[in-house]
């Protein structure tokens, strides 16, 4: 392999919003969205360090998730905007494919991390202060970021041992793991098996695991006699499955529907996109709006200010 030479092109170019009708409104919404993600966002993760009764192992989730939606959506949205006026270095196309691949799963076994919260509050609610602790939950996101960020690392590793001698056209918005494949020159068969492997690693792996945690709730709930307690229960995880609907249910969508009829491109760039923006804009408002800790907080930190002034 020591004499192998690698075809690398200096640029590629993006044509994924080329020809999609108005598409200067949805850039607008890009814009707001992206300004309201980092509002939103940057407010709940200074709530929960600010008030020393969110330092829990379940705010520890939601502040690395909050964390995570904040650097994807800055990895992703602006990158998407500056494409659209200019082509891609190679270089800025790999480090753009890893931050997005890479924060992208991060926030998807979050997720998962939040289903297991659930779960043992629901089913051994006895025994939670002992299983469910921070070095737990610090072990566990740190685990997240280590394997996950090694894994998007190793995707770009594989792409820089491509080779690229015809089009250089992306055929989407990033720097799409699938779509340089098919660019690239000469038999790719095993990058595209380790493709499919990431890709049942997320985003199959993790709801698979969060449906499987919610049977077993569901099960645990069905043995409680009180209605009142399972409402209660169940009220608890609204939140987070939620999230979990509008996080995979894009990408499934276009999994499925791409592989048993076909998807238009225009179709497949926009439920993309909005898998990518519409979990990290409705993150803050599930975790602020419609957690009574969280507002509770909100307004001891308002009361507080105003003491002040």
């Amino acid at each position: 392999m020591s004499n192998v030479t690698f075809v690398r092109p200096a640029k590629f170019y993006f044509s994924g919003f080329s020809n999609i009708p108005h598409i200067t409104y949805f850039l607008i919404f890009l814009c707001f969205a992206y300004i309201m993600i980092v509002v939103g966002n940057v407010f709940l993760m200074s709530v929960i360090y600010l008030v020393k009764t969110l330092h829990t192992p379940k705010y520890m989730i939601v502040f690395n998730l909050a964390l995570a939606d904040l650097c994807g959506s800055t990895a992703s949205i602006p990158k998407v905007l500056d494409a659209l006026l200019s082509d891609i270095v190679y270089e800025d196309c790999l480090s753009y494919m890893f931050f997005v691949y890479f924060f992208t799963d991060v926030q998807a076994w979050t997720l998962v991390i939040m289903a297991y919260d659930r779960f043992i509050t629901i089913c051994f609610p006895l025994r939670y202060v002992s299983i469910v602790t921070k070095p737990a939950i610090a072990a566990m996101l740190l685990l997240v970021w280590v394997v996950l960020s090694s894994i998007s690392a190793s995707m770009v590793g594989l792409v820089d041992r491509l080779s690229f001698c015809g089009s250089l056209v992306i055929q989407s918005f990033f720097c799409d793991f699938g779509i340089i494949l098919e660019l690239a020159c000469g038999d790719t068969s095993l990058y595209s098996n380790i493709a499919f492997v990431t890709f049942l690693l997320n985003p199959i792996l993790p709801p698979i695991l969060i449906i499987l945690t919610y049977i077993c709730i569901a099960i645990a709930l069905s043995r409680v006699a009180s209605q009142k307690e399972r409402l209660k229960a169940l009220k608890t995880c609204t939140s987070h499955l939620i999230l979990v609907a509008i996080c995979f249910s894009p990408v499934l969508y276009i999994s499925i529907a791409y592989s048993i009829s076909g998807l238009d491109r225009n179709g497949r760039i926009v439920n993309i996109t909005l898998a990518y923006i519409v979990p990290p804009l409705l993150n803050p408002i599930l975790y602020s709006l419609k957690t009574e800790e969280v507002l509770n907080s909100i307004k001891k930190i308002c009361k507080n200010v105003t003491q002040k002034f």
